[in-house]
């Protein structure tokens, strides 16, 4: 009975502590907004330099994304037309058609018999009268291809090259110019992003840290209070961790509203844009994931500027 008792006294105080522990954290996230909060205007600018820093890397991505996505709305640039000998049969054509489609870098395999090519020759030409003199029809059956838009450049020629030493096969018309342009293009943007990224999540640090330190220096004498009471450096450095946290969320916060209202207000002209060139705009990539991401960003960031200071300054502070 006495040792039931005992375990029963530990589990208890064990859930004190941990209470305890957590009461403290909560009364230390509270007071660090309060004390954001006390200082309107100084906090105010903190954080918009901290969402304009997390909003530019995210709406590059974005741009980049959406690149992609124009890109792939033009469909019909990507095609590349395969002509098949002169004779040979539709069932050859739908072999080789079958044969493409299987293939993970393409997207679409579409036939145009030689019966429909010369139908759309003489309705285009204006020469019914010369084409309707000929004995034979004399346009093959051709194969329109459609390659997925992450298809290299290097790739299409490979298949290009298969498909010219296919002896069903009379041309390949294939210009691989533009997925170069393109993917080097996107490539640059992809890659501008990662250093914007990492730049401008510096400088978060940077301002966060900076901050943070200014409000240490304000303080020394509280803090010198506390460490002759016997306070840790862990339990001095809390709060500050606390006041980071807050302002990288916060931050985040606003970068996600520049973000959303950027988008608003470029998505009609660039609608309008890409209408001129017969294609849909739709904006991808604004959704739970890139705004977590953002936000993550912005607590990751603060917290990491708020360490690097008080790691530095807290334990500098002696009390005299």
């Amino acid at each position: 009975m006495v040792k039931f008792k005992a375990a029963t006294s530990g589990a208890k105080a064990s859930m004190q502590r941990i209470s305890h522990y957590f009461g403290l954290h909560r009364e230390n996230a509270r007071s660090s907004l309060q004390e954001i909060l006390h200082q309107p205007l100084a906090s105010l600018l903190t954080i918009a330099v901290i969402g304009i820093a997390l909003a530019l890397p995210a709406a590059l991505s974005l741009l980049v994304q959406n690149g992609r996505s124009v890109a792939g709305s033009m469909e019909d640039v990507r095609d590349f037309s395969v002509y098949l000998q002169p004779g040979m049969s539709m069932d050859q054509a739908e072999d080789l058609a079958k044969n493409l489609r299987m293939r993970a870098l393409i997207a679409e395999v579409r036939i145009i018999s030689a019966e429909d090519a010369l139908v759309d020759f003489r309705e285009a030409s204006g020469f019914e009268n010369a084409v309707g003199a000929l004995d034979n029809n004399p346009l093959p059956h051709t194969l329109v291809v459609r390659p997925k838009i992450t298809a290299e450049a290097h790739t299409l020629d490979t298949l290009a090259g298969e498909l010219r030493d296919n002896p069903v096969v009379d041309q390949v018309r294939l210009d691989t110019e533009w997925v170069k342009r393109l993917n080097a293009i996107l490539e640059l943007f992809k890659r501008s992003v990662w250093i914007a990224g990492v730049l401008l999540i510096a400088a978060v640090v940077i301002v966060v840290g900076n901050t943070i330190r200014l409000d240490i220096q304000s303080r020394r004498d509280e803090i010198e209070v506390y460490k002759l009471l016997g306070a840790s450096n862990g339990f001095v450095r809390r709060p500050f961790l606390y006041v980071g946290i807050w302002y990288g969320l916060i931050g985040g916060c606003f970068g996600l509203v520049l973000l959303v209202v950027s988008a608003l207000i470029l998505a009609g002209p660039i609608e309008k844009l890409t209408g001129l060139y017969g294609g849909n705009f739709v904006l991808h990539g604004l959704n739970i994931v890139t705004m977590g991401s953002v936000l993550a960003g912005g607590i990751l960031a603060g917290w990491g500027g708020a360490w690097s200071a008080v790691s530095r300054h807290i334990s500098a502070i002696q009390p005299q």
